[in-house]
């Protein structure tokens, strides 16, 4: 062969094997740049980084980043601006070696370690120029210098004379922190076709991480609207016990739209709600909040429960096609030991009767809560006291690979345990936990404490100017037989206040109820719309002052519909004087 032709033979080669050294770094940066994007956990996307430039860029290499960037108490803190970042703490998140020397490097260069950069750093001069910095050969002074940011042993014998680079991660002119890439003595030094392809994966990790740090933001901001809408009960109402369960399907943040409520009424009742709102995030947070909050003010209506649940869907239907909702609204009578239920396509709730084990309760299922041109149907269910009332949303009972029905069957097991309150609850969220859920889960566990019939007093009387003095004569004797004497003066006043408004207003009969339940309720009933006002009156009015002195010496009171007509009540503590 000729020398012409040879030389061009050993061009091609050349240039043949330039192709392939280009096709596999461009195969490296996409794989590596892909694994990198993939997570939205900030420790793992830089454990991505370092997983790809050590050992093919790099034989070491250590990762800081904004301490105020990683999850922590200062979650809420904003990111400090460019300028700022520069002193900000730095938080070492990542140290890997390629060698003997691995153990060492764990030992004095430990992760997680807080520490600021100091100017003559060049990691500091990487962040504050925002480019790389190239050290080929790191001397003794270099060392030193490099040394002050590591306090737990000599850093020297681990850096001298490897060559250095060190990479900005920012975003959008912002500065998240940085990377540092070492080099043995006996490896090449770092030339500019190394240089571009480690600025590329910190570019792709910066944007990463920006992205990461913006996606929990978002689901912290509504992870608190959500929580910040949920109820804070209280583990004891006059007729029953309550507990409550959240649990997040996510693994980052408490999201969904998942909400539950436990609403006092007059008469000691209290209605029970659970729902649904379908979909995750921002918008089900939302929309859970104005549907809990349409909720509340409904059952301060005193409506029947279908009722409740025909102007919930109507209201759906005003916002949007968008809010769907499953819902289960329960109203419970102590007095009665009677529940009313309304279901618009919500997982039936449980019922434990004390003794005799656990049963759905089969209601007429509604459509979903903005569907629209759907009845709803009560049924009237009887309890015992002692019995326990399980409302949840189908996240507990429905999994993968699971129906409904088994789910159910599952749950009632769960829940027929005969265990305190608290446990119960605990115990069903462990039974029926999968690995696998894929919704969130709502619990809401009520034992039902009727008020026995020798606490409740009740008369109907006609609306006559000698009713008030009858009521007040009526109320002496039955506080008497329940040693409440001591409460005898200032009920039978505010009891005065709100039979004459009766007599006055009413076309039919009054009806009057006494309570002893942990405080003592008063209630006058008749069938006149208009509701009493409180109002301020002036020292010419010639009334409007009896319902101020109910709401100065009340523990509370208030006026709800009944149908047809009104109540309005009073209660007082019963250590009162």
């Amino acid at each position: 062969m000729d020398p012409k032709t040879s030389d061009l033979f050993d061009t091609a080669r050349e240039s043949a094997r330039e192709r392939t050294a280009v096709r596999e770094r461009v195969r490296f940066l996409n794989e590596a740049a892909t694994r990198i994007g993939a997570s939205m956990d900030m420790r793992k996307i830089v454990r991505e980084l370092v997983g790809a430039v050590v050992p093919h860029l790099a034989d070491a290499a250590t990762v800081h980043l904004l301490d105020a960037l990683l999850p922590g108490p200062h979650l809420d803190v904003e990111l400090p601006d460019a300028v700022g970042s520069l002193t900000a703490p730095l938080r070492r998140v990542a140290v890997v070696h390629n060698g003997v020397e691995a153990q060492m490097w764990r030992t004095v260069v430990p992760e997680e370690q807080v520490h600021v950069m100091p100017p003559s750093n060049p990691v500091h001069r990487a962040m504050a120029e925002a480019c790389a910095v190239l050290v080929p050969r790191i001397d003794h002074e270099i060392a030193a210098m490099l040394d002050r940011t590591h306090t737990t042993g000599d850093l020297t014998p681990l850096i001298l004379d490897r060559s250095l680079l060190a990479l900005p991660l920012t975003v959008r002119g912002r500065v998240l922190g940085a990377v540092v890439l070492l080099r043995e003595p006996g490896r090449e030094l770092f030339d500019e076709v190394d240089t571009l392809m480690a600025e590329q994966l910190a570019i792709q990790t910066g944007l990463a991480l920006d992205n990461a740090h913006m996606y929990r933001s978002e689901a912290n901001a509504t992870d608190a609207l959500q929580r910040s809408m949920l109820p804070a009960l209280p583990p004891r109402l006059s007729c029953a016990d309550i507990t409550h369960r959240y649990r997040s399907s996510s693994h980052i943040a408490q999201v969904g739209g998942d909400w539950f409520d436990a609403i006092p009424l007059s008469g000691s009742r209290v209605v029970f709600v659970v729902g649904d709102v379908m979909g995750h995030g921002l918008h089900s947070a939302a929309a859970m909040g104005q549907f809990r909050t349409a909720v509340q003010t409904l059952a301060a209506l005193d409506l029947p429960p279908e009722q409740v649940l025909r102007h919930l869907d109507d209201l759906a239907q005003r916002l949007g096609e968008d809010y769907v909702a499953t819902c289960l609204y329960c109203v419970y009578d102590p007095v009665a030991r009677l529940c009313t239920m309304a279901n618009a396509g919500h997982i039936p709730p449980v019922l434990v009767r004390e003794g005799h084990g656990a049963e759905p309760v089969r209601l007429p299922t509604g459509a979903p809560i903005g569907v629209g041109g759907v009845a709803f149907e009560s049924a009237d269910v009887r309890v015992h006291d002692g019995d326990v009332l399980l409302l949840c949303t189908d996240g507990l009972v429905e999994a993968r690979g699971r129906d409904i029905e088994k789910g159910l069957a599952a749950l009632c097991s769960a829940a027929e345990r005969p265990l305190p309150l608290e446990e119960l609850g605990d115990t069903i969220l462990s039974d029926l936990r999968t690995d696998d859920q894929e919704d969130d889960v709502a619990l809401l566990l009520a034992r039902l404490r009727g008020v026995p019939s020798r606490h409740v007093a009740h008369w109907l009387m006609e609306p006559r100017r000698t009713t008030p003095s009858r009521v007040r004569r009526l109320i002496r004797a039955t506080l008497a037989e329940w040693d409440l004497s001591e409460l005898t003066d200032v009920t039978e006043l505010l009891a005065t206040e709100l039979v004459t408004n009766a007599v006055r207003y009413a076309n039919g009969p009054i009806g009057v109820r006494m309570l002893r339940t942990d405080a003592l309720l008063f209630e006058v009933s008749d069938e006149d719309q208009h509701r009493p006002v409180l109002r301020r009156a002036e020292d010419t009015d010639e009334g409007g002052r009896g319902l101020q002195l109910v709401s100065r010496l009340a523990r509370r009171w208030g006026a709800s519909g009944k149908t047809p007509g009104k109540v309005v009540w009073f209660e007082l503590d019963l250590d009162e004087g």
